[in-house]
């Protein structure tokens, strides 16, 4: 009785012990995919946060584009003309150019949801070109930080401004929860 008891918890032990091994070496005969170069990992993280503001502007109901949780917010619609308008605080220096006059483009001059939507699609695309045209050679550049006023590389200001994005991205997801919707990335995937 004792010897099959013994040889139980064994194969027990063995057995739970195999299904990690095989993980193992599943990982290890897959290859570790490369880093990816400067440039690259600044360009990924700007069309990330780029795409996720841009499907909130394609999937936010026009109607409620002037929606606003409380009185002292912007509206929807004064959120997404400033992120992307800030952008242009990163681009036009990296490009050479000085930034805009002002940082909060005016609601009126945009008429419907789909100006918007353009813009938004507009500024990161235009940072996105920024981006590539410096390459990674010209991530360490310095230009001006247009708020700090101080040289900063360009990689840094860069994710300065992801950063920026981003902070609105989550001020957007409660515009949603608070319209009783679901942001574009917190629905199920299909």
């Amino acid at each position: 009785m004792k010897t099959i008891f013994g040889a139980a918890v064994v194969l027990v032990v063995l057995a739970a012990t195999l299904p990690p091994r095989a993980q193992e070496s599943k990982k290890e005969e897959s290859a570790v995919k490369p880093a990816a170069s400067p440039s690259q990992a600044v360009l990924e993280q700007w069309n990330e946060i780029g795409r996720k503001l841009i499907a909130m502007a394609e999937d936010f109901p026009e109607d409620k584009y002037d929606f606003k949780p409380t009185p002292a917010q912007r509206t929807f619609a004064e959120q997404l003309l400033h992120a992307s308008g800030v952008n242009y605080f990163f681009t036009n220096p990296v490009r050479g150019e000085k930034p805009p006059a002002e940082e909060n483009p005016k609601r009126d001059l945009f008429k419907s949801k789909a100006d918007i939507v353009a813009y938004v699609k507009k500024s990161f695309a235009e940072g996105a070109d920024a981006i590539k045209a410096k390459g990674d050679k010209g991530m360490s550049d310095l230009v001006v930080d247009p708020y700090a006023h101080q040289y900063s590389r360009v990689s840094d200001l860069a994710y300065g401004f992801i950063e920026h994005s981003g902070e609105h991205y989550g001020q957007l997801v409660v515009y949603y929860r608070v319209s009783g919707m679901v942001p574009p990335e917190s629905r199920p995937r299909k």
